[in-house]
This record gives C-alpha cells, structure tokens and sequence, in this order.
C-alpha cells in the first residue's frame, strides 16, 4: 500500500506539472494576441526559451537553494520512491518558470532578446527560490518568527505572492528601466493606442491558463492525501467573480473580459484551501474590478507601458491575495482559520520587496552593461523581424 500511494502521489503531481506547463502556452498566446503583429513571433519563441532556461537555472541552482536539495547524485538515488523528488523539481519548475513568463508581457515588443534570458537565469536561480524557500521551505526561521510574533505563519498555498506578486513587481522594474515604446506616448500628453493585434490568440491564451490553474491550485497539495474539493470551488469562484466584475467595470471591453478571470485566479492561490466560496467569489471580484482600474490608470495617467498589465495582474492582485487570505480565511468570515492578517502582510510585504530590489539590480545592471532594449530601427520594424528574422506572416515579408 506504500508503495501504490507514492506511485499515486507521483502520477498525481507529474498530471499537475503537465497542466502547469500547458499554462506557458496559455502566457505565449495571451501576449501573441495583445501585441502587435510584428512582434508575434518574438512572443512565442521567448516563452519557450524563457521556460527552457529556467529549466536549468532551477535544476543546477534554484531548487537548491528554495529546498536544500540537488540532484548530483547517480540515476538509482534519484528513482527512489519512484522518483517522487524529481517529479517534485518539475512541478516547482512550471512555478518558478512563470516569473519570467509574467515578466514577459510587460517588456513585450522593445526588448532584446539575449539580454532578457540573461535575466530569466539570474531571477529563477537566485530571486525567486530565495522567497520561496522563505515561504515554503521555512529558510532562515523567517516562518517561525512569524508564528513566534502573530501566532501564524505566512500562508500562500499555491502563490498568490511568491509566484505572482513576485513576478509582478519584478516586471514592474523592467517595465520602468526600459521605458515606454516609441510612439506610446507624446510629449503633448497624448497616448497612442496600441489595440490587440489578435482578440482570438488572446481569448485562447486567456482559455489555456484559466483550464491549467486548476492543476496550479488544487495539485498544489503536492501528495494525493491532501487533496482537497474546496480548492476547485473556490478557484472556480473567483473566476467566475473576477471575469464578471471586469466586464462590468471594463465595460464589455474583450481584453478586460479575458484578463478578468486570470485576475481572480491570481488572487485566490495564497487562500484557495482556507476561505468559503463566497468569500472566494468576493476576492475574484475585487481583483478583477481593480485590474481593470489601475490599468488603465497605469497607462493612461501614470504613462507606465505595461503591455499586458502584468504589474495590476500580477504584481497588485497577487498582492491582494495574499492579504486577502488573512481576512476571509478567518472563521469569523467563513474560513477555515489557521492564518493571522499580520502575517499574511508582513510575507506580502516581504516578498515584494524582494522582487523589487532583486528585479532592480539584475534589469539595472544588465542595462549598464550590455544594454536591455531594441535600438530605435529594431524596435520600429518589429522584434519578429529584427531578432529573428521571419514575421507571423512570411508570405507578405521580403525574403531575405
């Protein structure tokens, strides 16, 4: 019987690692669909190299340093208990491998491309698995101080901060270091629309990763025993709450319809296993609204160019998560109990800070260096284009 349920539990987390992987599809053909044509191409060949060198990034150093474990060691160490461990490291690698995929869509159409995988290494290998072993490996004592102070630990059961909010903010610093695209905004004040190139590749994109969190969330219980029904509700809740707030404050905008239900997602990972539905519902509709709100504040008033929202997305209704999980994850308010708002603020706090000073340094340096953005030419005839020298659309292109 031991050895069904390790078989179990392995075949149980290698499904969620598939559904997880599915998702950067689901990141390639959101971005594919929001920018503009010339760019299509360049969308999908960074999201699968991104996940390809966060692959290494995390097997050689990562992983190591969230969970103290590596995989040095011969083939028949590594197959033990059916290889639990190794499918253990895939799994956290689909995780570890959407900050550079939320990142991604921010920096979208004036990046180079070199550079940014650069920076995918650095963020996989040293930024993100630092958090996440505060947050879930209990590194440092930073977990037990906690408890020690406020009576719980910080509590994100599949990554309301330490995947998205991390990939957030981290985006956020991109997005500032390299600047605006060309044309976006005058300096008389007006702001140039960039509309999405593709509403169809951005519902699909949008379709993909709504089906895939599921495995992200309710397979985040990582063994078969743990599973748990109200982590399905909920996150269904919140989609449901986020998609229909966005189309009420967005004003049946598509972008902002598809954007929604990601938005709630993002939101109930920190407190998809402890809250009731409806508070879940409540959360998915407050991210979903707000998305909508400070997008469009960003862009056009505060002239952030955020291609595809990735800091209100990620950065703020991960945040919101996080701290949301401190409230309706309260008995008072229908939760399961077991979590301190203090707590949930304090690791909220904690982890944004970190992926502003991580994403700081390694986007300011590699600016200083070798430099992080297309040359005005590059940028004007696309990054299909310039970087890889082909268009969504060959046909209509010189040949060159």
């Amino acid at each position: 019987m031991e050895n069904l349920k390790t078989s179990t539990d392995v075949l149980f987390i290698l499904l969620g690692a598939i559904m997880i992987l599915a998702m950067h599809a689901g990141f390639a053909f959101l971005e594919l669909g929001t920018v503009r044509q010339k760019n299509q191409v360049n969308a999908l060949v960074k999201i699968l190299c991104d996940f390809c060198v966060s692959t290494i990034a995390y097997f050689f150093i990562g992983y190591g340093i969230a969970y103290g474990t590596h995989f040095l060691v011969g083939a028949d160490v590594l197959a033990q208990k059916s290889g639990y461990e190794l499918t253990r490291f895939f799994f956290l690698l689909t995780f570890a491998a959407a900050i550079p995929a939320i990142v991604s869509g921010g920096i979208a159409e004036r990046a180079r491309f070199y550079p940014q995988l650069c920076a995918t290494f650095l963020l996989v290998a040293l930024v993100y698995p630092f958090f996440e072993g505060i947050a879930w490996n209990h590194a440092y004592g930073i977990q037990d101080w906690l408890k020690a102070s406020f009576g719980e630990e910080f509590h994100d059961f599949a990554g309301s901060v330490v995947v998205h909010a991390v990939g957030g903010w981290v985006g956020l610093t991109a997005v500032l270091l390299l600047g605006a695209r060309r044309g976006r905004y005058s300096k008389d004040g007006v702001v140039a629309a960039h509309p999405p190139s593709s509403i169809p590749f951005l519902a699909l994109g949008a379709w993909i990763l709504i089906v895939g969190w599921f495995g992200f969330n309710v397979m985040s219980a990582q063994t078969i025993d743990k599973i748990t029904g109200l982590v399905a509700m909920n996150s269904l809740m919140a989609m449901v709450g986020g998609t229909l707030a966005a189309l009420a404050a967005g004003r049946n905008d598509p972008g902002f319809v598809h954007n929604g239900p990601l938005a709630g997602l993002v939101a109930i990972c920190a407190g998809s296993d402890i809250v009731h539905p409806i508070g879940a519902l409540f959360i998915g509709a407050f991210a979903g609204a707000m998305f909508v709100y400070v997008f469009t504040l960003v862009q056009n008033r505060w002239k952030i160019d955020d291609v595809l929202g990735v800091w209100p997305l990620h950065g703020l209704c991960g945040a919101w998560g996080g701290v949301a999980a401190g409230i309706f994850g309260l008995k008072q308010f229908g939760g399961m109990g077991g979590v301190s708002f203090t707590s949930q603020l304090a690791g909220t706090v904690m982890g944004i800070t970190i992926a502003l000073v991580g994403g700081g340094i390694i986007y300011g340096a590699l600016k200083k260096t070798v430099g992080i953005r297309l040359d005005p030419e590059q940028e004007f005839d696309g990054a299909d284009v310039s970087i890889h020298r082909t268009s969504a659309t060959p046909e209509h292109e010189t040949h060159w």
